[in-house]
């Protein structure tokens, strides 16, 4: 796992575009795309009929794993912007190794636990996974194709998530255990893991001409950090609840997909959750990387804005569409996911990247990026926490569901409005 420069590296920074994009792209998606497989395969199970105690209620026993894993998953984003904003690129490999054992230990764990240890489980499974997408986006950022690349880096978690889950779900289908189901859906997904942080590792640091380009992307300490948030804080913070929305509402989607499926009717077979996500995963991606073909700075910025509100606004309309009976509950699930991914993706990774690049300063994607998502994740706990009290374990997902969608829908396209009025003003012409 050594990044001292080798053969393959060197002939990567001599590569022509397509040979360096394609590599870069495999070796990021594929280390993603694993990462899933330890995070989201227990939610292909169904827990029916258990619950447990949680925060003095008593909670539906899949809904307090899904919560306990966040609180894990959030708190992980909180370490990571102090770790992944100062972590050197030598102690990545290592980092993203440990990582996932610790995930996978944790499931194993889970397996063997009663109900009330296995939340316990979930969060040890959370706590070292929420610092992943940093590290592998750390190797990717400051680029002049840093849009095709986090575009298709982001192409993982759209399309993993239904992945793992359809895994997940035919282990049980072929006779394992639910307990046991997490644990080896993770062992499933290992050995690729490896090889494709190995493959990461090879890669290049940006060029000189990258630099020019993006603006020199250093290690920020604690004191740069603030500097920056208080220099910008009207802008991000706008993107930030923005963002929190948008976490709020694919998260509640992802985790939740069984059964608003099945409450729509649309439950056909374990093939569905990869089915919902392939059309929003090619078509998200597309649009969003064909952004690293603008070179002006301050244009790419604002078409990264328009094309968040316009995923913004196509998620409620969607949500519309389908209370009116004009849309199916197949036909809703991609087309809200859509829209919410087109709003989504840009924030988890170009957005922050092109930001820097327009307002000439010297910092980190990676930080902004973990700082959103603490506070994202943050607030899927609270709605989570929130749903259950209100609704109780029985209370229904898809009515929820629909509240939140227009939700996310007119607070993401207000803020992103802001945003951009707000950044702007920054921005150097």
């Amino acid at each position: 796992m050594s990044n001292s420069p080798n053969r393959l590296t060197q002939r990567l920074a001599n590569a022509p575009t397509w040979a360096f994009s394609a590599y870069a792209i495999l070796a990021a998606f594929t280390t993603y795309f694993c990462m899933y497989g330890f995070r989201k395969g227990f939610a292909a199970g169904s827990y029916t009929d258990e619950t447990a105690g949680f925060f003095g209620s008593v909670f539906a026993l899949k809904s307090a794993l899904v919560i306990s894993q966040l609180i894990g998953y959030a708190l992980s984003k909180f370490i990571g912007i102090k770790v992944n904003s100062e972590m050197p690129k030598a102690r990545r490999a290592l980092a993203l190794i440990g990582c996932i054992l610790v995930a996978e230990l944790a499931l194993l764990a889970f397996a063997v636990l009663p109900p009330s240890g296995k939340v316990i489980a979930m969060f040890f499974n959370g706590l070292p996974l929420g610092m992943v997408w940093g590290m592998v986006f750390s190797f990717l950022e400051g680029r002049r194709l840093t849009e095709l690349l986090g575009a298709g880096l982001c192409c993982s978690f759209i399309i993993a998530s239904g992945y793992a889950k359809t895994v997940g779900k035919l282990l049980i289908e072929s006779g394992l255990p639910e307990p046991w189901m997490p644990v080896t859906t993770g062992l499933c997904f290992l050995p690729i893991f490896l090889i494709a942080v190995w493959m990461l590792c090879q890669l290049p640091d940006p060029s000189p001409e990258d630099e020019r380009a993006r603006v020199v992307r250093a290690p920020m300490d604690r004191k740069a950090r603030w500097r920056f948030v208080r220099t910008f804080f009207p802008g991000l913070a706008a993107g930030f609840i923005a963002y929190t929305g948008l976490t709020i509402f694919r998260d509640y989607r992802d985790n939740f997909a069984l059964e608003i499926l099945e409450e729509t009717g649309a439950m056909s077979s374990a093939s569905v959750f990869t089915k919902t996500e392939l059309p929003i995963a090619f078509g998200v991606v597309s649009i969003v990387a064909l952004l690293f073909l603008v070179k002006d700075n301050r244009r790419g910025f604002f078409l990264t804005h328009l094309c968040a509100l316009i995923g913004a606004l196509m998620l409620g309309g969607s949500t519309l569409l389908f209370n009116s009976g004009a849309l199916g509950g197949f036909g809703w699930m991609v087309c809200s996911g859509f829209g919410a991914f087109l709003a989504y993706v840009p924030f988890n990774c170009i957005f922050y990247d092109r930001m820097i690049a327009a307002l000439g300063t010297v910092a980190t994607a990676v930080f902004c990026i973990m700082l959103a998502d603490a506070l994202g994740y943050t607030g899927t706990i609270g709605v989570m926490i929130y749903e259950q009290v209100v609704g109780g374990p029985e209370g229904t997902k898809l009515d929820f569901f629909r509240n939140l969608s227009y939700a996310t829908s007119i607070i993401g396209s207000v803020c992103i409005i802001i945003s951009w009025m707000s950044f702007s003003t920054k921005i150097k012409h």
